[in-house]
């Protein structure tokens, strides 16, 4: 399986207006991706230019609710668009639109897994975006770009690879505009010093640049997956991919796949808190694997109960990890620093040895 992302100025002309060509020649691809025995997903930006497209508006709206209004326009023209480019192929487009509290409550997140898993049996290709018309960022309830939401879905469906269809050929060692700087076929590891390669400029129609395309990098790699980063204007450029060609920027997976319950875990759910921890609790969790004790727990910050998702810190403020807490933060502060068979001389019980259990901890 493999989950598609295209940015929006790959599907728009130069004045913004949708280019319902590029949108076909997509369909045709997505269908003969489906003829080679692949199922796909895909995550299309574009609703917000399409309704400017529809409006006569030139500029991309600042007010939220005029946004989400031209978004809500837009998105019927982009999925219209869609199903009529795919129906030549025999196939049906299925809007699917996503907030981050969809993907953050774990039923909700189970709910859309089955439908997007049923959707592809029945051979139809899910076209997700944001649900931009109730996606605040003030109620936390926004992904903040479609690659980082392409990366969710990816972990989402268990996929093996996602494709992100940008207007540039991948990852350049500097500004792709320089005649010195090259493109990069292959990164081991999103690290400081790929990050220093981008070169993002803003644009008038799209959230995303190179910066949110790293971040979903580092989100699919983490959870054992690989990314492309390739050009969404060059001809069959999903087939070449399939075929195995070099093209774009490949990023490796950071070792094997984890479990769809740590990414949700570790990338999905909404983290109510963080824990942070001595120098030895971090070594032992990351390079050893184990669960976090009291003893290793230096304070908490922010107000969780138990049963909630909680972020480890180290020192430095670093996020190590991600876990479902077994105590409230009220509790974690009396017990801090305290060996295990200490908890019920302090709590008055020990319901749990572990702070956090090792099955409920993403290391990130």
């Amino acid at each position: 399986m493999i989950v598609v992302k295209v940015g929006t100025r790959v599907l728009t002309h130069a004045d913004g207006t949708l280019n319902e060509e590029r949108i076909a020649a997509l369909a045709e691809e997505l269908n003969v991706v489906g003829q080679m025995g692949r199922r796909v997903v895909l995550v299309s930006s574009g609703a917000v230019g399409a309704g400017m497209s529809q409006l006569g508006l030139a500029q991309r709206p600042t007010d939220l609710a005029q946004l989400q209004a031209v978004a809500a326009v837009g998105q019927t023209k982009l999925i219209e668009t869609y199903d009529r480019t795919l129906r030549k192929h025999g196939r049906h487009a299925a809007q699917v639109l996503l907030t981050a509290g969809d993907l953050d409550d774990r039923a909700r997140y189970l709910n859309v897994r089955n439908t997007l898993l049923m959707l592809l049996q029945l051979e139809a290709i899910p076209i997700i975006n944001e649900n931009d018309t109730v996606a605040v960022d003030e109620l936390m309830i926004t992904f903040g770009d479609n690659d980082r939401l392409a990366a969710l879905v990816t972990n989402l469906v268990g996929a093996q690879l996602l494709i992100i269809l940008s207007d540039v050929e991948g990852l350049y060692s500097g500004d792709p505009r320089q005649p010195d700087s090259r493109l990069l076929s292959t990164v081991s590891k999103v690290d400081a010093s790929v990050e220093a390669c981008v070169c993002d400029t803003r644009n008038r129609l799209s959230k995303g640049g190179m910066t949110s395309k790293l971040r979903a990098a580092r989100i699919v790699t983490a959870a054992g997956e690989n990314v492309i980063i390739a050009s969404g204007r060059s001809t069959d450029i999903l087939r070449r991919i399939l075929r195995g060609e070099t093209v774009g920027t490949l990023f490796l997976a950071q070792g094997k796949s984890i479990s769809p319950w740590k990414r949700w875990l570790g990338f999905s759910a909404q983290p109510r808190g963080r824990i942070f921890l001595d120098a030895g609790a971090c070594r032992a969790i990351v390079q050893q694997g184990t669960s976090l004790l009291a003893i290793g727990v230096t304070h908490t910050d922010g107000t969780f109960d138990k049963g909630d998702v909680v972020t480890l810190c180290d020192a430095d403020n670093r996020d190590v990890a991600r876990g479902l807490s077994n105590y409230a933060a009220a509790e974690i502060e009396r017990i801090k620093g305290l060996r295990s068979d200490k908890i019920a001389q302090v709590l008055g019980h020990r319901p749990y040895e572990e702070i956090i259990h090792r099955d409920n901890l993403a290391i990130l």
